[in-house]
This record gives structure tokens, sequence and C-alpha cells, in this order.
């Protein structure tokens, strides 16, 4: 139990030592967000500020699991995922800080990258005899056989490109990230506990937390300096790992129907954007002042606090009906 707590604090105290000199690299480069046009107005005094701050979450969490973890393989193929996923991201602000414009890495290179990246999991989940069906509180077992596979492939582009889209408010993607992320350390943490007296427990359960409490520590350090004003942006490198983290977390933990509420937050957000583009192709209305959600609030004179904290609030509630049900239904399963 010592290393996910160690591993925790290593990453934070990493993150918030290494912000500043990080964030002056960054600035010395002149790697600065690109601020949408069609973004809200108040936002282009947003200009120029550094960005791919999640390059610091990726190597604090790096740094943390790898001096503490166990190494099993979900705990591996979480820490692949969540770097390949940031990889992606990277690659995407490469692209348009390079370019200068708001456009980056185009959503066919996106998918197909994505999609490498779901047959990394699927020969890991096959590695570990992972079940190919999802388990449905209060329904059951619900059986795909090979469409368990398609399943991981929308679990991880989803809820990458979710916590992307929630991404644009300082300190939201971070702060609900965060608690989602502290969500799934601790259902890990009481599988573990309640797996065996001490030497007959799953070390992958105590793995998984020890890289989610990394993950945590990282960006809560991160948030130091995200908070609003920000003084860095995650950019789609840190939004993406962190929407990869979460979706192998649920592969990994075999709760990946609870991903819709411990990840509902962007969820919400992805079904506001679905929503305002089907709207206005089909009926010629908008539905949302602006997509993803958050800005529809900031178009309503919220101010980026209260739309930060409401939306912690919300992803809090939310969280907590997912463990509860994880507590009700799932922690009997190995």
């Amino acid at each position: 139990m010592s290393r996910v707590l160690i591993a925790g604090v290593v990453a934070l105290v990493i993150s918030i030592f290494l912000g500043p000199k990080f964030i002056a690299f960054l600035r010395r480069h002149e790697f600065g967000q690109h601020i949408r046009e069609e973004g809200p107005a108040h936002h282009v005094a947003k200009q120029g500020t550094p960005t791919m701050g999640g390059l610091l979450i990726l190597l604090s969490a790096s740094i943390g699991f790898l001096g503490f973890g166990i190494y099993t393989v979900p705990a591996l193929a979480v820490l692949f995922v969540t770097l390949s996923c940031g990889a992606i991201g990277f690659l995407d602000d490469f692209i348009k800080l390079t370019h200068k414009r708001s456009l980056g890495l185009s959503g066919r290179w996106k998918l197909i990258l994505l999609g490498a990246i779901t047959v990394g999991v699927a020969l890991a989940a096959h590695h570990q005899h992972l079940p190919t069906s999802v388990y449905i509180p209060g329904l059951g077992m619900l059986q795909l056989s090979y469409a368990w596979y398609g399943l991981l492939f929308l679990v991880i582009a989803g809820a990458a490109n979710g916590v992307n889209l929630t991404d644009g408010v300082d300190g939201l993607a971070a702060g609900t990230g965060i608690i989602a992320l502290f969500t799934f350390a601790a259902m890990n943490v009481i599988a573990w506990i309640r797996s065996g007296p001490p030497g007959h427990r799953f070390d992958t359960k105590l793995d998984l937390a020890v890289i989610a409490a990394a993950l945590i520590g990282a960006a809560i350090g991160f948030l130091w300096y995200n908070a609003w004003p920000a003084e860095v942006f995650m950019g789609d490198t840190g939004s993406m790992a962190i929407g990869g983290a979460l979706a192998s977390f649920a592969i990994f933990t075999k709760t990946i129907a609870l991903l819709l509420l411990i990840g509902g937050i962007f969820v919400i957000a992805a079904l506001s954007v679905i929503i305002q583009v089907f709207t206005f192709k089909y009926l010629g209305r908008r539905i949302f002042l602006m997509a993803p959600i958050q800005h529809h609030f900031e178009m309503k004179a919220w101010s980026e606090t209260k739309v930060m904290v409401r939306f912690w609030i919300v992803t809090g509630i939310l969280c907590g009906i997912g463990f509860a049900l994880y507590y009700r239904y799932f922690t009997g399963f190995r």
C-alpha cells in the first residue's frame, strides 16, 4: 500500500518542482497555444500561453510508476496506452505549433493510430485472459465475442477524444481527470484489500493503483500551474493521455460499463458536440450557444472558475455513483 502513496507523492513533487523550468522552456521556444477564432471571444487573451504541458504529466507519472510499480502486464498496458495516446496528442500539438494554426493531425490519422493502440491492448487483454464480455450492473454479463475487440477501440478512442473535448477551460480537464483517476485508484485499492490476506493478494490490483496514484500526483502538480489564469495548457498531449489512461483502467478492471459514469462529464462534452453538429446540419439550428458544453456556459456569462468548479462537482457525483456500483456489483470479480 505504501507503494501507492509514495508513487503519487514522488510524481507530485517532480511535477511541481519541474513546472517552472518546463514552462520557461516552452516560453523560450515559443510553444504557445493558437486560439481558435470561433471560440469564446475572451479566450483571445490566452493566445501564446505555453502548451503541451501534458509532457510534464507524462514524465512525472512515468517516473513515479517505474520507480515503485511491480510491472504487471495490466499496469504496463495502462502505461502503454497513456503514453501512446499522449504521443498522438503531441503530434497534434506539434503540427498546430509548427503550422501556427488551430488544426493539427487529421482525424483519419488519429483513428489509424488509435486503432494500432487498440491492437496492443487486445494482445495484452488476450494475455491476461480477459473475458470478451461486459458486465452491466443489475443486468448481468453481456457476451460480445469478437465484437468486444471493436468495443475496445470505441472505448479508447471515445475516452481520449472525450477528455480532449472537455479541455479548453483553465483547470477543467486536469481537475475532472484527477477525480476520475482517483476513483479508479480507490477501486483497485479496495479490490486489492478484499482479494485476501497479505502474501495472497493480487499484485495486479496494487500495481494498477500505483500507476493511478502516479498519474494523479503528476496531474495535481500540473494543476498547480494550470489553475486560472493558466500559466500552461496540457494540450492534446495531456488530454488524450488522460483519456487513454481512463479507458485502459476500465478495460483491465473489467468495468467498461462504469466508464460511462466515471467519465460521465467527458461523455456529456462529446454528446454536446454531436448534438450541436446534428441539429445544425439537419434542423438548421443550434441547441447550444457554443459546443462543447463548457463553452455554452461561458457564453451564458459563467466565469471559467465557476464552470470548472461546477464540472468538478458533477464529476465527483458521477464518480461517487460509479464507485458505489463497483462496490455493490464488481468487488467479487477477480
